[in-house]
């Protein structure tokens, strides 16, 4: 039967090596970096990139205006979608009325499965060109989550990265030490008793 010592590296006795030492600190350095550090990274990081996206989408917010245009003709190459399903873009001609300006026509991109004679918004730029929506306060959190994911795993995957290594370092000072010692009592062990 096998019974398990806890915290034996973390008492003196003559068994303990200075290798048993070392692996406890760095056991007890990831455990910290892992469930400390790593998720407040990932936090910090997912902060800071949600402010600076709804820096960018007021920004885009405030250079955009949207206006409601007619779809003058079908999209050509609609995919036979389920019904209400409109995520796919496609190309479509459409006319809007600006204040001042008279009418205007461009071809914007639209949902799938939309028809000639619908109304659907259009987002324009200072110049009058189409542009794509700034993106709403959900594709804004999406990118902060996805952020602060990406850099709460980086985070964890530099300090497997580094317990690796140490590992592989304090394995091989661990060979050598138990060489030096067979060296010494090596020879008293293959002597021939009489």
């Amino acid at each position: 039967m096998r019974t398990r010592v806890r915290g034996w590296r973390w008492r003196r006795n003559p068994l303990r090596r200075r290798s048993d030492v070392v692996e406890a600190w760095t056991v007890l350095m990831v455990t910290v970096l892992l469930f400390v550090v790593a998720p407040l990274v990932g936090v910090a990081a997912g902060l800071h990139a949600h402010d600076r996206a709804r820096a960018l989408a007021a920004a885009q917010r405030a250079a955009r205006h949207e206006v409601r245009a007619v779809v003058l003709s079908d999209p050509p190459g609609r995919p036979s979608a389920v019904e209400g399903e409109r995520r796919h873009p496609y190309l479509a001609q459409v006319r809007w009325t600006e204040p001042g300006k008279g009418a205007r026509t461009a071809w914007v991109r639209v949902p799938a499965g939309t028809t000639a004679g619908e109304r659907v918004g259009v987002w324009l730029d200072s110049r009058g060109r189409s542009v794509a929506a700034p993106p709403n306060a959900v594709a804004l959190w999406q990118h902060a989550v996805t952020v602060g994911l990406a850099a709460a795993a980086g985070t964890a995957a530099v300090v497997f990265l580094g317990r690796t290594i140490e590992r592989r370092i304090a394995l091989r000072h661990r060979l050598a030490e138990w060489e030096r010692e067979w060296a010494r009592t090596g020879p008293r062990w293959n002597q021939p008793h009489m």
